[in-house]
Formats: structure tokens, C-alpha cells, sequence
């Protein structure tokens, strides 16, 4: 499975914010020449009326451990969508995955391939 970035936690913590950019790699974006090797040419999704959602799961498992629903500031076409983790999210130790979901007005759901890394440490106390 690949995965586009690894982020470092602590147990515990209810920060830092993650913002993810949505982006269509078949559409180049306004003034880009397509390039499939460079997300930065790709087209934001425009996430007009969408809900999106960070699942997570630790590494190895079938079990989703956290639905975490992402906040899609206005305007809604440059793909962005932010999160924290709730109190409750980072309970325990572990690396886990989590994949982003997007679920459209129209109906239509949409889950991008490749899952984000979460490496949570325990806290000191």
C-alpha cells in the first residue's frame, strides 16, 4: 500500500491540525501541463456540498478505530479539508493508516488510494 506522508503523534494529543488538498491526478490544473509523477499539476476537487472523512485503522487491521469528519472550508473548489483528533482519537501507541473519503451531494463516494501514516508514540506522563 503506498502512502503519501507520515505524521508523527503523541498519545493523547488533540493537535496538530491536518489539512489535506484533494486534487484529480486526470485534470490539470489552471495553467499546468499534467504531469502524473507531480500531484502539484493536478486539478483541486471541488468539494461543493461534499462531506469528507478520515477512517482510521491500526496498521494491520480490519477494525476502523476513528471516523473523524473533516471540516471543507468555503470557498470549496481548492480541494482543501482539515481535521484535528478529538479527545479519544489517539488512545494507544501504534503506527496506523487512514484513508480520506469523499462523499458527494449527488450521491457518489469517492476514496483516495493512497492512505496517510500515523505514528503515535506514547506520552512521558
Amino acid at each position: 500500500m503506498a502512502y503519501s506522508d507520515t505524521i508523527n503523534l503523541v498519545v493523547g494529543d488533540t493537535l496538530p491540525e491536518v489539512t489535506v488538498t484533494l486534487r484529480d491526478s486526470n485534470k490539470a490544473a489552471s495553467g499546468q501541463t499534467l504531469d502524473p509523477e507531480n500531484s502539484e499539476t493536478w486539478d483541486p476537487i471541488d468539494l461543493t456540498g461534499a462531506t469528507v472523512a478520515m477512517r482510521i485503522r491500526k496498521v494491520g487491521s480490519t477494525t476502523v478505530a476513528s471516523t473523524l469528519t473533516m471540516t471543507v472550508p468555503a470557498p470549496s473548489t481548492d480541494g482543501k479539508a482539515f481535521t484535528n483528533f478529538p479527545a479519544g482519537t489517539l488512545t494507544e501507541a501504534g503506527v496506523f493508516e487512514a484513508e480520506v473519503e469523499i462523499s458527494y451531494s449527488g450521491g457518489g463516494k469517492q476514496t483516495v488510494n493512497d492512505l496517510l501514516k500515523l505514528k503515535v508514540r506514547n506520552d512521558f506522563d
